[in-house]
């Protein structure tokens, strides 16, 4: 809605314009430090979920020193260390991280265009996430946020997805390289909805939001609900971050909390 969350305020927090094929695609807040997205913030674009085939993943030049472009680019081939490399995460930094993989926080399911979907394949909108994590509990509940939007938002939803930092770090060549996060959590709002919508649908308008903690499933334990996704009001959500993660008392992920007429 044109005003980005408030009460994240930190010196190593940049934000991305993430901009791809000479168009504005979606908000990226970024840490140079941790080398993880703290949140993504997009439109969310009617789709049947399908995903892109060889796209590449993309860095930011607008984090380097020596850019000519504020466009993201594909990763060089051969590449060593680049003039990028101390302000953001690279291939490399994945390569070898085993026990994680690439988590996208605006994921390609939630846009429609191809150019929308290529746009989210840059490592500044991505978060190391456990496999079953990625592919089990946040992929579900991804899928689950794009039916309902597509069947009771009439407007526009605007979605913020973002994380808490849990102090786990990849590390490469002896070095801190990525924060793992402990939390991934989102939020959407959608002013315009159908009034007419099944009731266990209608009381998630025109807000909602939810959180999964980011670990793989203990199989040796009987309760294997620790990880699966908790859905909550928009409020809940921001009380939980606040006891969680590092945001002003003034945290506010929509304005006016996304209640209509309120700013």
């Amino acid at each position: 809605m044109q005003t980005p969350p408030t009460g994240l305020e930190h010196p190593s927090l940049r934000f991305i314009c993430q901009r791809y094929n000479k168009r504005t695609r979606y908000l990226t807040l970024y840490n140079t430090v941790d080398h993880v997205p703290v949140y993504s913030a997009y439109t969310f674009k009617r789709s049947a979920g399908q995903t892109c085939v060889d796209v590449p993943w993309m860095y930011e030049p607008q984090l380097s020193t020596y850019s000519d472009t504020d466009e993201m680019q594909p990763f060089p081939r051969g590449y060593m260390h680049m003039d990028f490399e101390d302000a953001q995460a690279v291939l490399d930094d994945y390569t070898n991280a085993v026990l994680y993989e690439r988590g996208t926080l605006n994921p390609e399911e939630h846009q429609d265009e191809p150019d929308d979907k290529a746009s989210t394949y840059t490592l500044t909108n991505v978060v190391p996430m456990t496999p079953d994590f990625n592919n089990r509990v946040w992929n579900k509940q991804e899928n689950i946020i794009r039916k309902r939007l597509n069947n009771y938002c009439r407007g526009t939803a605007y979605i913020v997805t973002g994380i808490t930092t849990s102090g786990k770090i990849i590390r490469r060549e002896n070095m801190n390289r990525v924060a793992v996060p402990r939390y991934i959590w989102s939020a959407y709002c959608c002013i315009d909805y159908d009034n007419n919508a099944p009731f266990s649908e209608r009381y998630k308008f025109p807000s909602f939001a939810h959180y999964g903690l980011n670990e793989e499933e203990d199989n040796n334990n009987n309760n294997n609900n620790n990880n699966e996704v908790v859905e909550i009001s928009v409020q809940e959500l921001k009380e939980f971050l606040k006891k969680t993660t590092f945001v002003e008392q003034n945290f506010r992920i929509f304005v006016g909390d996304c209640v209509p007429g309120v700013q």
